[in-house]
């Protein structure tokens, strides 16, 4: 009896325990916990608002806390866009792996930006009022989603995928479709302070203007 009990509490020990995560680790998750909470705050109450003490406690966590991984609320705003920018970059990434062709794949590129948006609703405030309030994170931010999005381009007009246009002209193109995602946010999907999936048919008119227009000549 004695080492059944001994044996079920060693048993229940194990099971209980798990190691304790690095300093390293904890500096990460404390990291990104201030990102994660600072994308809330602006999202819900803009930059100005934004205050060191309300995004920490957002967090879970110090002031103190905060300043081990920023100078200030601007070094914070600098690199806040960019780390979500990426997040978001790293989604899509995933999911238009191994598309045929460059319909698919920018197809599949925007069903996953709007279902980014669903769980990330405050993404488009804290774009906009970056211009004014962290022009460098603006910057940086929509320099990468340009490069990463000229990279998939470039790729698809060497395989003969897209027609009538130089490689020079692909930027303009770029920016035309970075454009598009804005607007059928605020008309399609913008609902309050929420995101919501846009409906079937205006992905397919979507990617009907696309097509025509990636395949189109002259």
């Amino acid at each position: 009896m004695k080492n059944r009990r001994s044996q079920q509490g060693a048993s229940a020990t194990e099971g209980s325990s798990s190691p304790k995560p690095t300093r390293a680790e904890k500096v990460a998750r404390n990291r990104q916990a201030l990102l994660r909470s600072g994308e809330r705050v602006v999202g819900e109450v803009g930059y100005e608002e934004a205050s060191i003490s309300r995004i920490s406690e957002g967090a879970g966590l110090g002031t103190g806390t905060f300043y081990k991984h920023f100078q200030s609320r601007q070094s914070f705003f600098d690199v806040l866009l960019p780390s979500v920018g990426e997040e978001l970059l790293e989604e899509v990434r995933e999911q238009i792996k191994g598309s045929r062709n460059v319909m698919e794949m920018e197809e599949t590129g925007f069903r996953g930006f709007f279902d980014f948006l669903t769980r990330h609703p405050g993404f488009y405030r804290l774009v906009n009022e970056a211009e004014v309030a962290a022009p460098s994170a603006f910057d940086n931010h929509i320099g990468n989603l340009a490069k990463h999005y000229m990279k998939a381009l470039k790729r698809s007009l060497s395989n003969g995928e897209i027609e009538g246009y130089d490689e020079r002209e692909l930027e303009v193109i770029v920016f035309v479709l970075m454009a598009a995602r804005f607007y059928i946010y605020l008309r399609f999907s913008k609902a309050g302070k929420k995101a919501q999936h846009i409906p079937e048919w205006v992905i397919q008119a979507y990617m009907k203007f696309v097509f025509r227009g990636l395949k189109g000549k002259g």
